[in-house]
């Protein structure tokens, strides 16, 4: 099937009151996963390649978004391709030529004002290009290299008021809010503030996204999506599936050399584990 972009995707989940789950690529194994999950879950989902994950792949994004691409368009239901979390330019320049339909820019460290000013930038060459854009406000955390973060402490939470001028100063067509949620959370005990989702909802005309979701439980991710969140992103969750899965294998099988045979339980959990998130998205 060919490969639809994320805002067709983001809209037909808006309308549908459903969510939309978005799921992070390393390896070809997590791409082959995430397409497996979503044809054994009959759901639309969003593959996507983090700065991060370019940075693992010696830094060069050509190889890692041809062969996650290529796993898309053999996939039974529709798959888009999402660049996330883009700090460098250098980088969102190649998003459009690499066949990317969406990019995640975030500008979120730069204080406020520089912030604005270099996401309308980001939004205005991908608009040019007809690229969908998403950008964060607040302090999500939790990414590697980062301090930690205190998802509760004061000044964290994404403010709607100024949730709205910022999409209205910059142009963006998705947000990504702080709502009780952090990347990298191996256990799934988040509690999140439905109350300033549906603030939020009420305050900004565009998609709110959930960044972190591996950490949320699914009757949090449930009523998230209830009070008004739409893109709902998954990284670590399969991170833990895969390496629980070959730290199991390799336990049994210590003589093993074969990187096939601990890779294909690896894979098929993470198809698991996107089968899961994309029945709880979807209600």
């Amino acid at each position: 099937m060919p490969l639809v972009s994320t805002g067709q995707l983001v809209r037909e989940a808006r309308r549908a009151g459903h969510g939309l789950a978005a799921f992070n690529v390393i390896t070809l194994e997590h791409a082959e996963a995430i397409a497996a999950g979503a044809e054994r879950a009959g759901a639309p989902a969003v593959l996507q390649i983090s700065e991060n994950a370019v940075r693992f792949h010696g830094g060069r994004l050509s190889a890692v978004a041809a062969a996650t691409a290529a796993v898309a368009r053999s996939c039974e239901v529709p798959l888009a391709l999402h660049l996330d979390h883009v700090v460098t330019v250098g980088l969102l320049r190649q998003a459009h030529a690499e066949g990317f339909s969406s990019v995640m820019f975030d500008a979120s460290k730069l204080p406020y004002g520089e912030n604005v000013k270099a996401t309308a930038e980001a939004v205005r060459w991908g608009h040019e290009r007809g690229v969908w854009v998403e950008a964060e406000l607040g302090k999500v955390g939790g990414k590697e290299g980062e301090p930690p973060l205190d998802a509760h402490a004061p000044g964290v939470r994404t403010d709607p008021a100024e949730a709205a001028a910022y999409v209205a100063d910059t142009g963006v067509d998705a947000l990504a809010v702080a709502v009780g949620s952090s990347h990298a959370m191996t256990e799934r005990t988040a509690s999140l503030d439905h109350a300033l989702i549906t603030r939020l909802r009420t305050a900004v005309p565009v998609p709110l996204v959930l960044h972190g979701s591996s950490g949320v439980p699914d009757e949090e991710i449930r009523a998230a999506i209830t009070a008004g969140m739409v893109k709902i992103n998954v990284g670590t969750a399969l991170n833990t599936a895969f390496t629980t899965a070959v730290r199991a294998f390799l336990t049994d099988h210590p003589s093993t050399v074969d990187p096939r045979k601990y890779l294909a339980p690896a894979r098929e959990a993470m198809a698991g584990t996107v089968a899961d998130f994309l029945a709880v998205v979807r209600g």
